[in-house]
Formats: structure tokens, C-alpha cells, sequence
């Protein structure tokens, strides 16, 4: 392709993208003002914020489905530079100031619901600007390094000719994707923002499994008799997916995988192989030091992440002392129930007992392929039972299916126990429900009702989904932004699912969701403890062993997470205590007129919000229903 005909290829991609979404959104007539200007309306306002958003970032556009555009930019890979970051920030900053300029009076009770949501989110990403580098992009929990094969496995589309052509252009360009990261990486580096050791050791031990080479100093891969390509994700998947298109000679499809086997060889492995020697030169200046504590300012810098995520101004000593708090009281509950099945030996901790418990027989499946499809199945019919028996709670449902998969083996060691992907807005596919099976004793049987009720129905399949699909609500309305609701309601939902009865008759599965709920307090203990109080990573883990009776295998893989995302981890208590202090507070200014439904319906049908947001929402709906 001529320099010419590329430009101007570039310069149709550009106007015509934004032309189509403008139509989409808000409509031809004041296009140019939603573009340009500070639109006519706060509304506008709403959708031009989004729009900036999603034409800046390919990656984003695949991953959540957007018409039309998918198919625009799904040749493309995301520009991550430091120089692209900075002038996103920017714009931020003068997003925000633009929205306060709104009178904020003068809007309907519609519009000023989203301008205080959208004021919180954008004015806590402003407060952030002094800790702008205070992250590990690259770590074992996510990075280039491994969303960046998962989003071309699981988002890229397949479909036809086009489709095969830009999955080998965005291969061509992971060597540009991954240099832009490095040196970020290296900025970060200069300022003493560099990942503890055994983080560093699980993205080397990630990258070199994920491309089966060795890495000289030339950064020469040698390709060994069991050639890594062929059972790489990226080829794998293009393999599998491109045997199903029609239209394509065999003759063609071979040509095809060639040249996304010699993209993967050459271009690919050729920048994890950068990155490899980038980490290794990294390992010789880091420190088993583990909370940010050990960063410039790092105390406030974690105070700033403790109200982002839990979206309240606790401190880290009242998160701390809420911990400890919780962890006593579930801790009682727990020896009741193992009282009661013949497991009191008060000479042991609780997570001793259930330690001993998670290696009997009978809690197992076969560590082995068919076990997992055993453990899936068995996902399955616990999802399947639920869904069919919440009418009494609920009138509210998503329309997106939801299916249950293994996380892909490559990222399985540093992935969590599971996790949830939310349906695309092109409704190409549903909700996916991920769970982790690096090793099937993991998943104990007595345990999976909990998980399966948080990750699927009705917690983040339900939330998500539900919020997904929300109507007459600007975009940004449509994703969950506050993680203190998002995961809130998921562990709201264990407990609903205990008050509702699915749990009767089954004591052990009942442990099962007071051990998960453990699980979550115990993180507001450790989390503070690693970014506050100085504990090491050791100390840790060696508490939430104690305390949940989780392998040392799980509980290590958790720690570390809570290591690399500072104030997450507490999110989950903080958010699930809000919401049922709510429901409390309904009730008793309700009685008798209190319907769950209706409560459940404030929740869901407003999307993910701040907890003082959240409050203000059902503070109205008792007065409604007052009267």
C-alpha cells in the first residue's frame, strides 16, 4: 500500500469513526458541537465523555462490542505511550471542569443523578494526578503481557477474511505495544516504583511459559522440537476459529496460519523477549518490601486508593479495626456449624479444620481433565437451580445468557480462583463466568455454591449484565465504575442466597459461604496490614491461612494480588456491609410495606454508583414508599 493510499485510509478511519458514533449517540444536528465544543446540554456532555474515550482506545472498543467500530478499528492495537497517557489525563482534568461548569440546578433529577455519579468518578481520577505513576502496569494479576493474548482470544471475532487480516495486523504491531510499556516501565523505574521480587519472578515465569523460549542477549529465540507456537493461545485460537470460516479455500486458511505463525515467531516472541530481559535487569533493583508504604508519599497514596475503591473516606486504621471485627464474628458462626457436624476440636484453628476438610474424598473431584469437566458441570447445575428459584426476590433479570469457562491455562498461576466478563454491547456473546483449575483440589465442592452465586446468579452476571443493558441512561451509565458496588452486591448476593433457602439442609455449604465471607474480611485485615501497618508478604498469608483454612497455594496468589492492587481487595465487606445496612434501614422505616423486589430494583435498575450516591437512592425510595 502507497504512503497516499495509507494516509488517506488513516484520515477516512478517523472522520468516519467519529461520524457514525456521533449518529449512533445524539444525532447528526450538533455533531460538530458535541466534537469541538462544550455541548448545548449536560446530556450531550455525558456522551461526548464516551465518545473521547472509546475512539482513543481499539482495544476497548473490541473488547466491549461496539457497533460499527469494531469493525473500524479491529486492526489496530491501543496507543499506551507515556505522551498518549499524559494528554488523556489532560483532557480528564478539562472534562471535569467542563461538567461543573453544568448548572447543576438548572438539570432535570435524571441529569443531576448522573452528574453526581460522573462528578465522583472523574473528580477522584483528578485527585489522583499526584500518584499518576504509582502502579505496576506489567504483574502478575494483569499487563500487556497476558491482556493482551486474552483479549485477542476471547474478543477478537474470527468471522471472515477481514477479520483473519487484522488479527495478523494487530500481531504485527504487539512489538510497538510492548515497547511503548517498557518504557513507561522505565519511567516508573527512575521514580522508585518498581514491583516487589516475587512479583517480578511470576510475569518472568508468565512470559516464559507463554512463549516456551529462550532468550539470549540478542534477544535470538531458539524454537525447540515442541515448538511453542503451535500450542500458543494466539495461534491455537486463530487455528481453531479460522477452520470455521466459510468462504476460505484450505489453500487459503494455510496461508493464512503461516503467516500468523511467523507474526507470533518473529514479531511477538521477539517482544516478550524484550520484555523478559527488561524484568530480568528490573529483578537485580527490586526488594521483597511489599505495600506502598515504601513509596514517596506512599501513606497517602494509599488512603487515596482506600477511598477509590471502597468510595468512602475510611481510614486505613478504621478499615483495619472493621476487619478485625468481622473476622471474629464470622469465626463464631463458623465453630457453630463445625460444632454441629462433629468438627469442635477447639485445639485447632478454624483453618486448620477446614484445611483437613477440603482434602476429604468426598469434597474432591479427580484432579485431572475430567474433573474439570466435572467441576464445570457441576457450576453449571448449581446456576441453573438458582436461576429457576429467585421470582420471589427478583422481577428484574439480564436477557444476556451466561456460560461457565476455564481461564485459560496460561495465566491460570497468577489469575484468582475466578472471575467475570461481562456480555459485549454487540450482544455477540454473554456473560462468561471464569473459573480457575490450575489444580481441581482446589475447587472443594462444600465451596462452589458460594462462588458460583458471587461470579454468576445473582451476583456479577445479574449486576453487570443488568446494568449492561440499562435504557435511557447515558453510555458511561452502562459500566460498573465503583468496584465497592460491583463487588458488594456479588457478596451481598452469597448472603441473600443463604436467606433465601439455598443453602437448607446443607451445613457444609453454608460453611462454605461464611468461609467466603471470611475470606473477604480477613482481606480488610490483610490489605491494611501489607499497605499500612508494614506487614510483610509472609505475615500475610500466614494470617489468612489461619483464618479461612485455604491452601497456602490460594492464599499466596491472593496476597500477591492485594500486593499489586492496593485497596481493591477491600471493596468487597465495605460494599456488601453498606448494602445491607440499607436494606436494614428499609425495612425498619418500612415494615410491612418493604418489598425485596422493590429494593432490589433500586439497586440494579440505577447501575454501580457510590455508596453515598447508593444511600441518597434508597433514602428516596423510602420516602416514596411512604408516601
Amino acid at each position: 500500500m502507497t504512503f497516499e493510499k495509507a494516509n488517506r485510509k488513516r484520515i477516512w478511519k478517523f472522520w468516519l469513526g467519529r461520524s457514525i458514533l456521533a449518529l449512533l449517540f445524539i444525532g447528526i444536528v450538533w455533531v460538530v458541537n458535541l466534537i469541538w465544543f462544550k455541548p448545548f446540554n449536560v446530556r450531550h456532555f455525558y456522551d461526548k465523555i464516551f465518545l473521547e474515550f472509546v475512539i482513543n482506545d481499539p482495544e476497548t472498543i473490541t473488547q466491549i462490542g461496539i457497533p460499527v467500530l469494531s469493525d473500524m478499528y479491529k486492526d489496530e492495537l491501543t496507543d499506551v505511550s507515556d505522551d498518549k497517557n499524559q494528554k488523556e489525563f489532560k483532557r480528564l482534568k478539562e472534562n471535569y471542569a467542563t461538567l461543573l461548569s453544568y448548572d447543576f440546578d438548572s438539570q432535570s433529577s435524571e441529569n443531576q443523578l448522573n452528574t453526581k455519579i460522573l462528578s465522583w468518578f472523574l473528580g477522584k481520577q483528578v485527585e489522583g494526578e499526584p500518584y499518576f505513576y504509582y502502579d505496576y502496569p506489567v504483574n502478575q494479576m494483569f499487563g500487556v503481557q497476558s491482556n493482551l493474548p486474552s483479549m485477542m482470544e476471547s474478543s477478537h471475532k474470527l468471522n471472515d477474511e477481514s477479520d483473519v487480516e487484522a488479527y495478523i495486523a494487530r500481531l504485527s504491531q504487539f512489538d510497538t505495544k510492548f515497547d511503548q510499556v517498557i518504557d513507561n516501565l522505565k519511567i516508573r523505574d527512575e521514580k522508585g516504583i518498581i514491583p516487589p521480587k516475587f512479583v517480578i519472578d511470576k510475569v518472568l515465569n508468565e512470559m516464559r511459559g507463554f512463549t516456551g523460549q529462550a532468550v539470549s542477549d540478542e534477544i535470538e529465540i531458539e524454537i525447540t522440537n515442541d515448538d511453542p507456537i503451535e500450542r500458543n493461545i494466539l495461534f491455537s485460537n486463530f487455528e481453531t476459529k479460522i477452520d470455521k470460516i466459510e468462504g476460505l479455500s484450505d489453500s487459503q486458511k494455510e496461508e493464512y496460519k503461516t503467516q500468523v505463525r511467523d507474526e507470533i515467531r518473529t514479531t511477538v516472541f521477539n517482544a516478550y523477549g524484550k520484555l523478559i530481559s527488561y524484568f530480568e535487569e528490573l529483578d537485580t533493583k527490586s526488594s521483597n518490601k511489599a505495600g506502598v508504604w515504601k513509596f514517596p508519599n506512599g501513606d497517602a497514596y494509599y488512603q487515596y486508593q482506600l477511598e477509590q475503591n471502597t468510595t468512602t473516606n475510611y481510614t486505613p486504621e478504621q478499615v483495619h479495626q472493621i476487619g478485625l471485627s468481622e473476622v471474629a464474628r464470622i469465626k463464631k458462626e463458623m465453630w457453630d456449624i463445625l460444632n454441629s457436624q462433629g468438627y469442635g476440636d477447639t485445639t485447632k484453628t478454624v483453618g486448620e479444620i477446614i484445611q483437613a476438610l477440603n482434602k476429604e474424598d468426598r469434597f474432591l473431584f479427580q484432579n485431572n481433565d475430567e474433573g474439570r469437566k466435572e467441576v464445570i458441570a457441576r457450576y453449571n447445575e448449581i446456576l441453573d437451580d438458582i436461576s429457576n428459584n429467585l421470582d420471589e426476590a427478583f422481577d428484574v433479570r439480564p436477557k444476556a445468557p451466561l456460560e461457565v469457562k476455564r481461564i485459560p491455562e496460561f495465566k491460570e498461576e497468577g489469575s484468582p480462583g475466578a472471575y467475570y466478563e461481562q456480555p459485549p454491547m454487540d450482544k455477540s456473546r454473554g456473560g462468561i463466568f471464569y473459573a480457575n483449575l490450575r489444580d481441581v483440589t482446589e475447587t472443594v465442592k462444600f465451596g462452589m455454591k458460594t462462588l458460583a452465586y458471587h461470579e454468576g446468579i445473582p451476583g456479577h452476571h445479574f449486576q453487570i449484565a443488568i446494568q449492561g443493558e440499562l435504557e435511557n441512561v447515558p453510555i458511561f451509565r452502562t459500566f460498573g465504575l465503583f468496584t465497592a458496588f460491583v463487588e458488594g452486591w456479588a457478596l451481598y448476593s452469597e448472603q441473600l442466597a443463604w436467606e433465601l433457602g439455598f443453602y437448607e439442609n446443607d451445613p457444609f455449604g453454608n460453611l462454605g459461604r461464611l468461609q467466603g465471607e471470611m475470606f473477604r474480611a480477613v482481606r480488610l485485615v490483610v490489605d491494611t496490614g501489607i499497605h499500612y501497618k508494614k506487614w510483610t508478604r509472609e505475615e500475610a498469608i500466614d494470617y489468612m491461612v489461619a483464618n479461612t483454612g485455604m491452601t497456602t497455594t490460594e492464599v499466596t496468589t491472593e496476597i500477591e494480588r492485594y500486593i499489586v492492587m492496593p485497596g481493591q481487595a477491600c471493596a468487597y465487606k465495605i460494599g456488601m456491609m453498606k448494602i445491607l445496612e440499607l436494606r436494614e434501614k428499609a425495612k425498619t422505616e418500612l415494615g410491612d410495606k418493604f418489598d425485596l423486589k422493590e429494593f432490589h430494583n433500586v439497586v440494579l435498575k440505577n447501575g454501580a454508583v457510590p455508596l453515598d450516591i447508593l444511600e441518597e437512592l434508597i433514602d428516596e425510595y423510602i420516602a416514596i414508599s411512604i408516601g
